[in-house]
């Protein structure tokens, strides 16, 4: 391993803001897809909708259905001042609490009032962590999941549009297959499917399968030492539930090929892949991982990637190049950009075949 894998200045890249994508293409599976295949160190620039003719017959292809909630509220305290409210969780805690970040034009108290509408929020606990702890004060007659889904806006990336979302990400910042509500950002390889892709990929023997894993607000995190060393991977929940960890258990066994449909995907799967490769795992089980992977660390648990392209020295950059190396990622990215690819979550995807 080059000693530069190690430093996160290795992982710097240009990339013109005009290839930044502020809306999804029209259609989902319309979208630029580059392949590339790593045994023969080959690479093509195709369509999406042309993977169905790329998974290998066979293959188990295992995505992440989290859902996306409309965390977010543009409130105002009591005093009248603007604030913002981002829920990290629609989940109390045992003192009926939810956990949020507050952005205010004010100092914000212990005792602090919230007004969105209808409902009142009280700030209840300030946590070593920069995040609060609010409770609601008034009755909704709903939960607070069906309000913000009524009420709230979606959380889009900062970086897409000033981070203002509006009713057409709601849709579309939110995959097909999306279940379990519970992540504050789209698991944004996924934003390609549609069923009819899936159906052709069944066609030919493919099979499906998910995992959970709530992606959080650490997901946006920048790495702040130069030394990937030094650096603490933040913490994400995750599970798999019995039916599926069946599917994916019996697909190692059998040697059959698994493509993960995006990192966070990855992340879930190597993360048990030392039981579930052995049928150890226990499903139903909510688990945390703060895994890191970055060139060093030997993944196991897939033999392909289907992903977006990430930012500049960011832990998902690190995480493709555990697979295929910092210099191929690094040129198919100049690749990418030369040939203007669009970028981030809105932009095309890149699938990667290890075997």
């Amino acid at each position: 391993m080059d000693k530069k894998d190690l430093l996160k200045s290795s992982y710097h890249y240009e990339l013109p803001e005009e290839l930044i994508a502020t809306r999804p293409t029209e259609n989902r599976d319309e979208s630029r897809l580059l392949f590339y295949d790593h045994p023969s160190k080959a690479h093509q620039d195709l369509v999406f909708n042309q993977i169905v003719d790329l998974i290998p017959e066979g293959a188990l292809l295992v995505a992440n259905r989290s859902k996306v909630f409309p965390c977010r509220l543009f409130a105002k305290k009591s005093t009248g001042a603007k604030a913002e409210i981002f829920f990290l969780s629609v989940s109390p805690d045992n003192r009926d609490s939810y956990p949020c970040m507050i952005k205010s034009s004010s100092k914000k108290n212990i005792g602090d009032t919230f007004l969105f509408e209808e409902l009142v929020l009280c700030l209840s606990q300030k946590n070593e962590d920069g995040t609060f702890q609010v409770t609601i004060q008034n009755d909704l007659g709903s939960t607070l999941e069906e309000f913000l889904y009524a009420k709230g806006s979606i959380p889009i990336p900062p970086y897409i549009r000033g981070g203002v979302s509006d009713d057409e990400d709601k849709i579309r910042y939110q995959t097909v297959f999306a279940k379990e509500t519970g992540s504050v950002a789209a698991p944004t390889a996924g934003l390609h499917f549609t069923e009819e892709i899936f159906e052709k990929l069944r066609a030919r023997g493919v099979g499906q399968a998910f995992v959970t894993l709530h992606v959080g607000l650490g997901t946006f995190a920048p790495v702040k030492v130069d030394d990937l060393s030094d650096h603490q991977m933040h913490t994400e929940n995750y599970f798999i539930d019995e039916a599926n960890t069946k599917l994916i258990q019996e697909a190692y066994q059998s040697g059959r090929p698994i493509i993960a449909v995006g990192t966070t995907t990855l992340r879930a799967l190597e993360s048990s892949f030392s039981k579930l490769s052995v049928g150890a795992f226990t499903p139903n089980n909510m688990l945390e991982t703060s895994i890191f992977l970055h060139p060093g660390v030997n993944v196991r648990s897939i033999s392909g990637l289907i992903t977006n392209f990430h930012l500049p020295e960011s832990t998902l950059l690190m995480l493709v190049s555990a697979l295929i190396g910092r210099q191929k990622v690094l040129e198919l990215y100049e690749h990418a950009v030369k040939n203007q690819y669009r970028f981030f979550s809105y932009g095309d995807a890149n699938l990667i075949l290890l075997s």
